[in-house]
């Protein structure tokens, strides 16, 4: 196998069929076509061997494409993946092993420059793709955080209490993670664009009412369809990235791209903050609503469709238009799926994870507890600065910073894991000589040190909160906080991708879940929480949560040390990822 970076692995596509295809064309119509096939979800296929040699003078109707065709079809497109919101698991990769014909032939591919092809499209153009995919994405993430600015005044206006008014941001939480399920599939069928448009429509359509709520009822429910509509904008997004750069350039614009839905939630209250303090709530809504109509703009004037199996079969309905013979075929035009198959499967599939593999279900715990966390400080910082601190609502945002630069220097050490991971992979190959093997445990060292950060972060925010302490304590304290969980979100999804290779994009999937179920939850209780055990004892509690969780990273490590025979203890209990990952086949 061969080395692979940590930001640009290769997963399967969203609907997680993974097969390899080798091809060994002639370069005339003699001799035999072979293919080299490994399983899919649904089926297996043997070995496909095309007819005889064949005479002169009896050539078949076929029609073989020019060598450089054959160079750039006969090995899969790389595919790729994000951490945004752990569930875009991108792919231009179809199951060529499905469709294998007497035609194969005439299965289109793309040509060398081939002006169809996303990857060919100039550097400019594909950077501008990336800024504007990345500004839809930090505005949708914003929006979650930006309505806990708004609580005072919806209290006044609507005589609510705070937790009623929480509702809306647990809604629009719950809205995200339950879209991706159902809702990321259809870009395969339909392109990323057109989810894109349908997505950013919706989400601008239901701001609407939120800005002109007359009761908590109207707020609650539009949040929760403003929620599900962005949903379906983050979970194809990140696939864009990886349609448009090649593996060696695509660090740097998917590093871009990742940083927008983690930065977003801290941006919300420090813009919101500056308008609730000079102005009305429902000019919140109203600077989204601008927001998100010039980003609808721009993808639709300067986004065009990415993803290249609905492309390849654009190319060949013009092929077919232009020749007029009906045996060009795009891969996707050969699957036999549907789409409520798909659907169906990318529902049940993270369910399913959670459920049976107890190692899935406790690295989607830990992260979700810190995404809930992450929602509950929304609410605590509004109340632990204004009353120990005495700082005005536009100060109190501003008081999110020291997770925006934690988040970001996080981020920006992603160079520093890509290179571990490659130290431990070259070690590993000196070692062993084996390059058919990869350990999902080193992607987890990101996670290891993110543990620990997370919970010193929140016992320094913990008890630095008095009046005769700086208030930039807590706010240090804070910033280890939001560093440490970017390390820890790192180390778990593409740990999930490597140990579920089969099964990315629902292992993904259902981290999203179980984070969001979490980031809904905990905001309900926060504000209580902190009422009856105090800021100090509260946020300590939340610490030792996290505290219980920091040993699953080192655990994993241990337990692949020992199944891989580096410590020599049997367990019939221990299984490698690869091992566990087939019990899914079903």
């Amino acid at each position: 196998m061969s080395p692979r970076s940590s930001t640009d692995v290769s997963h399967p596509d969203p609907s997680e069929e993974k097969s390899r295809i080798g091809p060994e064309r002639p370069s005339s119509g003699k001799g035999a076509i072979k293919f080299d096939r490994t399983k899919s979800d649904d089926l297996s296929y043997a070995a496909i061997t095309s007819p005889g040699t064949h005479e002169e003078g009896s050539t078949p109707l076929r029609k073989l494409r020019s060598s450089a065709s054959r160079s750039v079809t006969s090995k899969p497109l790389e595919r790729s993946w994000s951490l945004n919101d752990g569930v875009s698991v991108a792919s231009h990769d179809v199951d060529e092993a499905a469709v294998a014909t007497d035609h194969e032939s005439y299965i289109v591919g793309w040509e060398e420059n081939d002006p169809m092809n996303p990857r060919n499209m100039s550097k400019a153009r594909r950077w501008l793709v990336v800024v504007i995919i990345s500004m839809g994405s930090l505005c949708v993430t914003c929006a979650s955080s930006m309505y806990t600015t708004t609580y005072d005044q919806l209290m006044s206006e609507f005589g609510c209490s705070q937790e009623v008014a929480t509702l809306g941001l647990s809604f629009f939480i719950w809205g995200l993670g339950i879209g991706p399920l159902f809702l990321s599939p259809l870009s395969e069928f339909y392109g990323r664009r057109n989810i894109y448009l349908v997505s950013y429509s919706l989400f601008l359509i239901w701001l609407i009412p939120c800005a002109v709520a007359k009761n908590t009822e109207t707020m609650v429910i539009a949040r929760f369809f403003t929620g599900l509509s962005g949903s379906a904008f983050l979970s194809v997004a990140g696939g864009t990235v990886g349609d448009m750069f090649d593996r060696h350039e695509l660090a740097f614009p998917m590093m871009l791209y990742t940083a927008s839905p983690f930065v977003g939630p801290e941006v919300g209250p420090l813009v919101g903050g500056f308008i609730n303090a000079f102005t009305t709530w429902r000019w919140t809504f109203y600077v989204l609503l601008i927001w998100t109509g010039v980003m609808l703009a721009s993808i639709i004037f300067f986004v065009p469709e990415t993803y290249h199996p609905v492309l390849l079969r654009r190319k060949a309905q013009k092929l077919r238009l232009e020749t007029g013979d009906e045996r060009w075929k795009a891969p996707i035009e050969k699957l036999q799926r549907s789409v409520t198959q798909t659907v169906l499967r990318s529902m049940y599939r993270p369910v399913l994870l959670l459920t049976l593999e107890p190692m899935c279900l406790c690295l989607c715990i830990f992260s979700a507890i810190l995404l809930g966390i992450l929602y509950l400080f929304f609410g605590a910082f509004q109340l632990v600065f204004n009353d120990v601190y005495g700082l005005v609502i536009w100060q109190r945002g501003l008081c999110f910073l020291g997770l925006f630069v934690g988040m970001v220097i996080a981020i920006l050490s992603d160079p520093i894991w890509r290179q571990n991971y490659i130290r431990l992979e070259r070690n590993y190959r000196k070692t062993t000589n084996s390059l058919d093997d990869f350990q999902p445990e080193w992607r987890l060292p990101p996670a290891i040190l993110g543990g620990p950060l997370v919970t010193i972060g929140l016992f320094i925010f913990a008890w630095t909160i008095y009046p005769n302490v700086h208030w930039i304590a807590p706010i240090i304290g804070s910033a280890v906080f939001g560093a440490g969980t970017i390390l820890v979100y790192s180390g778990i999804f593409t740990f999930l991708v490597d140990a579920y290779p089969t099964f990315a994009a629902s292992a993904l999937a259902a981290n999203s879940f179980a984070r969001s179920s979490f980031g809904g939850i905990f905001p309900l209780f926060g504000i209580q929480m902190y009422h009856n055990l105090g800021y100090q004892w509260a946020t300590s509690l939340l610490a030792f949560l996290t505290l219980v969780m920091v040993p699953f990273p080192y655990v994993l490590v241990l337990t692949h040390l020992i199944s891989s025979h580096a410590i020599p203890i049997s367990s019939p209990c221990i299984m490698k990822p690869q091992q566990v990952a087939s019990r899914m086949e079903v």
